[in-house]
């Protein structure tokens, strides 16, 4: 959710003279003047590398010029130099300890290298330096912000906002604050006001978030659809589709994705978003298709194959295709039980199209190494058992469903499968008990579909907490 830093720029042409120590000769004077002069026009021209290029050798003559320090640590910030950007900029603090400007240029500096707590440092003592700086404020709510301090962020950002209420980079921050804080009338109230000067998708999509936690479901889709029309970035997109997704309007759902996933290709989110919503549609043999694509392009995102699973399940047309997908998710993960879970039950799915020499053995391997991986995997302790009563097992394949029982007592399956596989034991009386709450538990199937649809939210809200933040 961070903003830029607000960095004081030099737009000033200044005349070293006075600084630098030079021989007293006008003309070598003069030369080394222009020459400053020059790499400023070529840094506010943003030819870095060159203006840094003309600095370097005006430091000897002026070892003690704040201006060409300054200038010279931003130089080589922007090619980017870190090591010379952090040297520059420090000498440049120590020639002016009270330049609340120079702190700040140096703390975003040291946090764009990776040294936080040398940066927060020079952002307090810039604010010490100037308390009513708009600036100071802003940039050390800023650093707070991205470094997970939201509580102290906050009031250094309204201070900010009352010095400067029309800056929005400040607006907007203090805006995602408030939200995240569950001050969602405040951030409101910030966002509209931002609104009125400058309408951006940003802002529609924050305004989106907060209708969405306070159960203005039908605004905050006009707000995600604003957001993704004014500025169809992949991120508002996605927003605004799986916003259809999650109240379950599939057909829009199904249009923004598509729509999506030809503006970005290559988001593995959008085509998981567009497989769901097909999914949820009913039209699997797509569906499937667009999760191949999304684990192709990021084979090790959990959340894609929990519903490849599920679509695959309902079209096993694509056998190997998905196969193959799931025993390379396996290789890659082999401490993962889900993941020899998803192998082994694609490999065993693969009989409904008649998939000829299923490894049984394989099968029964991934399955058993997924209970031994995780133990609690109730789902992988039912399709053990299902292996062994096929076989005729009952003996191996009772324990199997019993332990996932003693897992999840509302699988519905697992009890109905329990109980015929006691009565080819001659239990019949425990088997009938079974079935008793097997036909309790057949209005389950609802809360299977609930089930998925807790699982669609998961993902959509995991994406969306991931890119809150944003650089």
């Amino acid at each position: 959710m961070s903003r830029k830093f607000r960095i004081q720029h030099l737009t000033s042409i200044v005349v070293l003279s006075s600084t630098m120590c030079l021989a007293a000769q006008n003309g070598q004077e003069q030369k080394l003047d222009q020459q400053y002069k020059a790499a400023v026009v070529d840094y506010e021209a943003g030819r870095f590398a060159e203006s840094a290029r003309r600095l370097e050798p005006l430091v000897p003559f002026a070892p003690k010029s704040f201006e060409i320090h300054e200038l010279l640590g931003m130089a080589y910030a922007s090619i980017p130099n870190g090591e010379k950007a952090i040297l520059h900029l420090t000498t440049a603090v120590q020639i002016k300890p009270n330049s609340g400007e120079a702190r700040t240029n140096l703390g975003a500096t040291l946090l764009r290298f990776g040294k936080p707590e040398l940066a927060g440092e020079e952002f307090r003592k810039a604010l010490s330096l100037e308390p009513s700086s708009y600036n100071a404020n802003h940039n050390l709510g800023e650093f707070y912000i991205q470094t997970g301090k939201m509580t102290e962020a906050l009031p250094l950002l309204q201070e900010a906002y009352r010095v400067n209420p029309g800056a929005y980079d400040n607006g907007y921050d203090l805006a995602m604050a408030d939200f995240m804080l569950g001050k969602l009338d405040d951030a409101r109230t910030v966002i509209k006001a931002l609104l009125a000067e400058k309408n951006t998708g940003e802002l529609h999509n924050l305004l989106g978030q907060i209708d969405e936690k306070q159960g203005k479901f039908v605004e905050a889709a006009n707000d995600f659809e604003a957001a993704a029309h004014l500025e169809p970035t992949e991120e508002n997109m996605f927003a605004w589709g799986s916003e259809m997704l999650l109240h379950r309007t599939y057909e829009p759902a199904i249009t923004i994705f598509q729509r999506a996933s030809e503006l970005f290709p290559k988001s593995p989110r959008i085509l998981i978003g567009l497989g769901l919503a097909l999914y949820s549609r009913g039209i699997y043999d797509k569906a499937v298709q667009a999760l191949i694509t999304a684990a192709d392009l990021n084979p090790r995102d959990a959340r894609c194959y929990v519903f490849l699973s599920k679509a695959y399940n309902s079209s096993p047309l694509q056998a190997d295709e998905v196969v193959d997908r799931f025993k390379h998710y396996a290789e890659l993960e082999p401490n993962n039980a889900l993941a020899q879970y998803y192998y082994a039950v694609s490999l065993w799915k693969g009989k409904r199209v008649g998939t000829a020499n299923i490894d049984l053995g394989l099968v029964e391997a991934l399955l058993k190494k997924a209970t031994q991986l995780d133990d609690s995997l109730a789902d992988a302790h039912v399709q053990l058992g299902n292996i062994y009563a096929d076989q005729h097992e009952y003996a191996k394949s009772i324990p199997q469903y019993q332990r996932a029982l003693e897992l999840n007592p509302d699988l519905s399956d697992a009890h109905y499968r329990l109980g015929t596989n006691l009565v080819h034991v001659g239990q019949k009386e425990n088997a009938q008990k079974e079935f008793a709450v097997y036909e309790k538990l057949r209005a389950a199937h609802l809360a299977e579909v609930q089930k998925e649809h807790e699982e669609v939210r998961q993902f959509v809200y995991s994406e969306k907490a991931t890119n809150t933040e944003r650089p």
